[in-house]
């Protein structure tokens, strides 16, 4: 089994800071990418950030400057780091992992986490 556990979410007001985290846990063998999806109500989910086994990142046009995306591999941790926030930041904020299991080693899937709310008042 796979778990991905997201924390850190709340209410915040605009121009606030907020800091997610995700935990994955189980049998896991080796994570390539990690990334940060978000989805608000009518709204696709869409793509946040994402950060290679590497250490590259990505972030989407309408976050970068104000978030940060980083992990600790070594705990299979990953966080995203949300300063200057906006009303239109508000959403279920959600952690994927692109990651084989120790019996499958190389044979990669996603694995999502249940979402963490994140609230910003005007």
């Amino acid at each position: 089994q796979v778990q991905l556990v997201e924390s850190g979410g709340g209410l915040v007001q605009a121009g606030g800071s907020l800091r997610l985290s995700c935990a994955a846990s189980g049998d896991i063998g080796s994570i390539n990418v990690m990334s940060w999806y978000r989805q608000a109500p009518g709204n696709q989910r869409e793509l946040v950030a994402i950060i290679t086994s590497g250490g590259h990142t990505n972030y989407a046009d309408s976050v970068k400057g104000r978030f940060t995306i980083s992990r600790d591999s070594a705990e299979n941790t990953m966080y995203l780091q949300m300063n200057s926030l906006k009303p239109e930041d508000a959403a279920v904020y959600y952690c994927n992992a692109y990651l084989s299991r120790l019996l499958n080693i190389g044979d990669y899937h996603n694995y999502w986490g249940q979402g963490t709310q994140v609230t910003v008042s005007s």
